[in-house]
């Protein structure tokens, strides 16, 4: 019989994250060669096994999340950082799973190393007396000649990683997972300091770090969107406390990660003019976040010796085509229905896409502004608004939004959605990184379950978060 209390729901998520972490040495993302015979295919019958143990590993770390969360939402009160390791602690050692990104992400530090232009080409340039050569191997073939989308501060860790571990795939591998791992500690701090909203701490950290999504894609795929939020949060908590200047510095800094949080100066400059009031407080609000961010970023540049290629090379991502990607497919559509050549009209729908995310931003910015809105709320909403309209989307995208809005309003019912789907994207991907046609029909039927959940259950009786006055929620707290 499964114990529904909060000790149980710990034993049952941990079971399941070690389930997931022994189906990935059979069917993770598992390099071509290099893997010292750790990491290496075991034959399509273990394979397939793997792959099923994984993916009951995954219902049950999803079901005892989901069940954690409602418990957390009727007032009970437990050690969730205690769940957290224990959840953590199983995918530390696991091979890559549900993506290749990390074996991109270890080739491009090896790019810098050995003298490459990382914004100029992809992974195949470097040969084989080169390091990062087996890594390159084992990249997707998207990105194999692709240049990186990501900034200098991302490629300088990339890099140290790849000299402390001589390139060796799993000794560099295991190092990027100790980046992941403190870019969950960094969003751990930053929901816990921001509070969470209505429910606290505990919920917050559920809904940003617990989150299977987050744990399989930022621990045990090793996604830099771990690295993005954790530091954009920090910058935001360090905001809302009345140092801006130090909060600019880290936003900067999650810049040169990736670029998406960007969208987090505008709502540090909203903390500013809500705070000073009056013309001079917008200004500084509209100037001064974005001049020291700036300011970071072309440091950042310089002192890295990679160069501002990083600037041309923001749109490389958008040449891909995600299923996910609601503006892509919907261009994709009206292209071949009419014309045989879909790509201009597709450009044409995802430009318009991403206009309307503007809007949407400047829109929820305003209402910040205005006090009718929760900064950190609006900044949640904003990322979450940029992932539905980009013309590329990812499941762990959905990751930038959510750890936002947890950290302002967990129970609120944007929370709630996020909640249903963060738990439906997860079976988007398979552990070896692939996307099957029966993982999107999986994620369907968990987000129609979990829609007609959120109609009948309403986190305990909890309502949308109230707009507080002043900055609002935790920053209005925060303020005075």
């Amino acid at each position: 019989m499964w114990d529904l209390r909060a000790s149980g729901c710990r034993r049952l998520g941990a079971a399941g994250s070690l389930a997931v972490a022994v189906g990935g040495w059979a069917a993770g993302t598992l390099p071509v060669r290099g893997g010292w015979g750790l990491w290496e295919p075991r034959g399509s019958a273990l394979t397939v096994a793997g792959a099923l143990l994984a993916y009951l590993g995954l219902t049950l770390l999803v079901a005892a999340w989901w069940r954690y969360g409602v418990l957390l939402a009727r007032g009970v009160r437990d050690g969730v950082l205690t769940t957290l390791a224990w959840w953590t602690a199983p995918l530390l050692l696991a091979p890559p799973l549900y993506s290749a990104d990390v074996y991109s992400y270890i080739a491009q530090g090896a790019m810098v190393l050995e003298g490459h232009d990382v914004y100029g080409g992809g992974p195949a340039v470097l040969g084989p007396d080169e390091l990062g050569w087996d890594a390159a191997a084992s990249v997707g073939g998207h990105w194999t000649d692709t240049p990186a989308p990501y900034g200098p501060v991302f490629l300088v860790l990339a890099q140290l990683v790849v000299k402390v571990t001589g390139g060796e795939i799993v000794p560099a591998v295991l190092g990027m997972r100790v980046l992941a791992v403190g870019a969950l500690a960094l969003i751990v701090w930053a929901v816990r300091g921001l509070g969470g909203g209505p429910g606290g701490r505990d919920g917050a950290v559920w809904l940003a770090a617990l989150n299977p999504l987050l744990l399989i894609h930022v621990v045990g795929g090793m996604h830099n969107d771990g690295l993005m939020i954790g530091l954009m949060l920090g910058g935001v908590l360090l905001a809302v406390r009345g140092r801006w200047v130090l909060g600019s510095v880290l936003v900067g800094l999650a810049m040169m990660v990736k670029s998406p949080a960007v969208v987090a100066l505008l709502f540090v400059g909203v903390i500013i003019a809500r705070r000073d009031g009056g013309v001079r407080g917008v200004v500084r609000g509209l100037v001064l976040p974005g001049v020291v961010a700036g300011a970071v970023a072309a440091g950042a540049t310089v002192l890295a010796g990679t160069g501002f290629g990083w600037v041309r090379t923001q749109s490389v991502a958008g040449t891909i085509h995600t299923a996910l990607s609601v503006s892509s497919d919907l261009g994709l559509g009206l292209g071949l229905l009419f014309g045989d050549d879909p790509d201009p009209v597709r450009g044409v729908v995802r430009q318009l896409g991403l206009l309307v995310a503007v809007v949407i931003i400047l829109a929820l910015a305003w209402r910040a502004w205005r006090g009718r809105l929760d900064p950190v709320l609006g900044l949640g909403l904003s990322l979450v608004a940029l992932v539905a309209l980009s013309p590329m989307v990812q499941p762990w995208y959905l990751l930038w939004g959510t750890a936002v809005v947890a950290a302002a309003a967990w129970r609120s019912r944007a929370g709630q959605v996020l909640v249903v789907l963060s738990a439906a994207l997860v079976y988007e991907t398979a552990p070896s990184g692939r996307t099957p046609w029966y993982g999107f029909v999986v994620a369907g039927v968990v987000a129609a379950l979990g829609l007609w959940w959120t109609r009948r259950e309403s986190w305990g009786g909890a309502e949308t978060a109230p707009v507080a006055p002043g900055l609002g929620g935790a920053a209005d707290r925060a303020a005075r």
